[in-house]
């Protein structure tokens, strides 16, 4: 093999590499905005179930005694046959917090606010007026 094919070869060589370099980096860099985002992506999903888990201890602190998991939705299965004793009367968050036995103090009060208005959402209970809900 002559030195000038050599020579040759070694450049066809270089300019493949730096071909295969640049390609590299507008990769390495795509990566990195993806991994950025799934990283500010990862972070917002934690903090979501955070507030979530929060919520969920609120409306159902107790544990099933049978199985040791929570409850989840017992507060609203506790307010629908609420409304199913009381009938067509209106009542206020605070009035149904007292009925079911739970603190009246505003966390109390505004998770059964707050399980109210799901509920006046899905047209399960109907709202009556400023801070009144009404059987559906």
């Amino acid at each position: 093999m002559s030195v000038t094919h050599a020579a040759h070869h070694i450049e066809v060589t270089a300019e493949s590499l730096q071909e295969d370099l640049a390609r590299l980096e507008v990769q390495k860099h795509a990566l990195e905005r993806e991994l950025a985002a799934v990283v500010a992506h990862l972070g917002s999903v934690q903090r979501a179930l955070g507030a979530l888990q929060v919520v969920v201890e609120t409306v159902a602190p107790e544990s099933d005694e049978e199985s040791g998991h929570k409850k989840y939705g017992k507060l609203t299965e506790q307010i629908l046959d609420y409304f199913t004793e009381v009938g067509g009367g209106d009542v206020r968050a605070r009035d149904v917090a007292a009925a079911l036995g739970r603190a009246t103090d505003n966390g109390s009060i505004n998770a059964v606010r707050s399980t109210l208005d799901r509920l006046v959402a899905t047209s399960r209970v109907r709202r009556a007026g400023r801070g009144l809900y009404r059987a559906a």
